[in-house]
């Protein structure tokens, strides 16, 4: 019978030689990686029939991109999520519906055998495949939470929550920055759309009239970005990560667009 052959990813040196070493021992084909680009390079050269990773590679949350790459490389592929904090419930059940099963640290050996030796059988539980979303699936699925979001950290922030304005003045351009940047996703343009000129001239000379400054409406809109990317990498498992990069490029440069806009508009007002 072939061995096993298993890609075991950890930052801690430690683990990453006692851990796998045993595994062999107990019959299986074993590579090791220390980081995510490791990781990667070898599940696009090797074929694994089991994934094994730590949560935290680095950064933590990085095991969801290492899970998200393999199943979209090698869906048939056990995959395995090691952590070292057992009593998050809510990120458990978050990793639960992703991978095949959750170790936690420290890995008792015959237990992970038997969950590994389970799930190849048929035996243990099987991964939910979600369907591969490209960013603007992502957006648009939490647009409303975005605004959302937005509105608390941009209300939570004292020199912009000084400015005493209203809930729908303050957030009226948010949704429709947040359609523009669908929009270009999907279409994969570089330009921005004419209603979202128009919009994005308007935002400028409203914050004009309102009393903002320019650098609170780049304040604004740095928030807008960190509150998507946080959202991004929070659904980080459901993304293609064929297009990640090149989509979270797309959202930074229409930003920067419909930010450009909205200040020559300021200065002009």
């Amino acid at each position: 019978m072939p061995q096993i052959r298993l890609l075991f990813v950890d930052d801690e040196p430690a683990i990453r030689i006692t851990l796998p070493a045993i595994l062999k021992q107990k019959g299986f084909d074993v590579m090791t990686a220390a980081s995510v680009p490791e990781a990667l390079n070898l599940m696009n050269a090797e074929k694994f029939e089991v994934l094994i990773s730590d949560l935290n590679i680095g950064e933590p949350g990085d095991g969801f991109t290492v899970v998200s790459a393999m199943r979209r490389v090698q869906p048939e592929a056990a995959t395995f999520i090691l952590t070292g904090y057992p009593d998050f419930e809510s990120a458990l059940l978050a990793i639960r519906n992703q991978v095949d099963d959750y170790l936690t640290k420290p890995a008792e050996v015959n237990n992970l055998i038997d969950v590994i030796t389970r799930r190849l059988n048929g035996a243990g539980p099987r991964t939910h495949k979600l369907p591969i979303k490209r960013v603007s699936d992502i957006l648009r699925e939490n647009a409303r939470l975005i605004c959302g979001q937005w509105l608390e950290q941009v209300s939570a922030n004292p020199e912009l929550a000084a400015i005493p304005v209203s809930v729908a003045d303050r957030m009226d351009h948010v949704p429709a920055v947040v359609d523009e940047l669908i929009r270009r996703v999907e279409a994969s343009s570089e330009n921005t759309s004419q209603a979202a000129v128009s919009a994005a001239i308007e935002h400028g000379k409203a914050r004009k009239r309102q009393g903002f400054s320019i650098s609170q409406i780049v304040l604004e809109t740095r928030i807008l970005q960190h509150t998507i990317t946080t959202t991004v990498q929070a659904n980080l498992l459901g993304v293609d990560l064929s297009t990640l990069i090149i989509d979270l490029v797309e959202i930074g440069e229409s930003l920067a667009s419909m930010l450009e806009l909205s200040v020559r508009a300021y200065q002009r007002e």
